[in-house]
Formats: C-alpha cells, sequence, structure tokens
C-alpha cells in the first residue's frame, strides 16, 4: 500500500508539468481561449492539483519512512520535490514582478503617450481587448477598477500610477537624427523578436506586437521618434497588454529592455 502511495505520488507529479504545459500552449495555438486555458484549467484545475499532488507527496514520503521496510522513499520524494519546485518558481515570479500595480499598459510620456494607429486599434477589437485608455484618466473612472479593492488607487491616474511604480520608464534622447534613429528602432524591434505592424521610418512611426512563448498573449507595442527640442531625437515607447487585468510589470520590463537595446545598437554605430 506504501508503494503503491508512492507511485502514486511519483506519477501525479511527474504529469503536472506537462499539464500546465499543454494549459499553456492551448491558448497559444487557438485550441482553446485564454479565458478557458488561465482561469479554468490552470487556476481552477491546475491549482487543486498542484496542492493535492503536494499533500499526496508529504504523506506518501512520511508513510515510506515511518516503519521498515523503507520501500518507495525515493519516488515519494520526486513526488514531493517537483511540486515544491513548481512553488518556489511561482514565487520567484511573483518576487520578480515585485509590487506591480493591477495595470496593463505603461509609457514613457504620460502626459503625450505614442498612439496606436487604427489598424492595431482594429485587431484589438476582432479579439475584444481590453480597451486603450487616456493615460490621464482617473482609475476610479475606469469600468475594470471600479471595485472596493482598488479604493487606493482610484484618485490616481493611470499615467500617475505607473509612473509611480516604474519611475525610471522614461524618454530616450539619442544624438542622433530621427531617421536614423528610427531606422534602429525598427532594427532593435526585430531584434526583440516582435512582429512589426507598421514601420514608417520618416514619419518616426514603429508598431509591433510582441507575444509571450508560453500562452501567446499579445501586447501592442508603439514606438515614436521626435526630434528633440536641444538637437538630436526623443524616443518614446507605450505597451499595452491585450488581455488581463495585471501585467506583472512585463510591459515595462519589454519597454526598459528595447530602450537599452537601442542604446546599445546607436552606441555601436
Amino acid at each position: 500500500m506504501r508503494l503503491k502511495l508512492a507511485q502514486a505520488s511519483m506519477a501525479l507529479s511527474l504529469l503536472l508539468p506537462f499539464y500546465f504545459m499543454v494549459a499553456a500552449l492551448g491558448v497559444k495555438f487557438d485550441l482553446w481561449s485564454w479565458r478557458v486555458g488561465l482561469l479554468t484549467l490552470i487556476l481552477q484545475v491546475g491549482l487543486p492539483l498542484f496542492g493535492l499532488s503536494l499533500i499526496l507527496g508529504l504523506v506518501a514520503l512520511v508513510a515510506s519512512l515511518v516503519r521498515k521496510p523503507r520501500t518507495g522513499w525515493k519516488m515519494a520524494l520526486v513526488g514531493l520535490l517537483i511540486p515544491l519546485l513548481g512553488l518556489g518558481y511561482a514565487g520567484a515570479m511573483r518576487q520578480g514582478s515585485g509590487d506591480a500595480p493591477p495595470i496593463h499598459d505603461v509609457t514613457t510620456d504620460i502626459a503625450d503617450p505614442p498612439a496606436f494607429s487604427a489598424a492595431v486599434m482594429a485587431a484589438r477589437a476582432a479579439v475584444d481587448a481590453n480597451p486603450v485608455n487616456s493615460m490621464s484618466a482617473p482609475m476610479g473612472s475606469l469600468e475594470a477598477y471600479k471595485g472596493p479593492e482598488f479604493s487606493a488607487i482610484s484618485a490616481k491616474t493611470l499615467g500617475e500610477v505607473g509612473r509611480g511604480a516604474y519611475p525610471d520608464l522614461r524618454p530616450l534622447s539619442l544624438p542622433a537624427e530621427p531617421s536614423k534613429v528610427a531606422a534602429a528602432a525598427v532594427e532593435e524591434a526585430k531584434a526583440q523578436g516582435w512582429t512589426l505592424v507598421t514601420t514608417d521610418p520618416a514619419a518616426g512611426v514603429i508598431e509591433a506586437t510582441a507575444e509571450t512563448f508560453w500562452f501567446g498573449f499579445e501586447d501592442d507595442v508603439a514606438i515614436r521618434v521626435r526630434p528633440s527640442p536641444t538637437g538630436g531625437s526623443v524616443v518614446d515607447v507605450r505597451s499595452t497588454s491585450r488581455v488581463g487585468l495585471s501585467d506583472l510589470g512585463a510591459n515595462a520590463k519589454r519597454i526598459e529592455a528595447f530602450l537599452a537595446g537601442l542604446k546599445a545598437r546607436m552606441a555601436a554605430g
């Protein structure tokens, strides 16, 4: 009986990673919607399975060690370690997001953010994506943030919440002329692995779509390059998720990585 318990524990724990992979990749390849993949398969079903695996592994390990013959303890240990590793990974992901606010739209210029084209807005509307709100809109006026759980940020604007969470997210000033910077921005967007939607270096406008690996979540990115009043160019970026309330800081990290890459690309000539 103890051996069967250990075997069941190990089998369940080994199946869990594949279950989560299938749930996520099913969204990416349009086998089911992101709500089914994330909310149902992972949160409603996957998390209880995760807890069951953890408990079963612990029970199996204790049962295999309390008395001789101590058989099956290695399988039980595997059955316990896999969900523990998963728990550690989830904790690291959460810690990596820091105190990210429940927003999914950030920009380097909250007073005058880059605008998305009609083509991008149409693509968002076709998949019933999050609305693209004004950065000057009070959070409490936005439909998604009307609940009492958002009372701490309801009086702040969307831009203020983003700036408070990511104070270093600022426009990038470069000494080169706008057309040269815009051309480099196109190449950097490609290097980031984004799908280009609009490329108009002469106008200083670049739009792209970034896709996450597991779920295939799509975020829209607008890049604007303008002449600087003091000479050279100023680059602004806006990154907005199509689905989900909180991006866990992903959009800010994306903008930071792009600007760092663009700055290095320009420095390298």
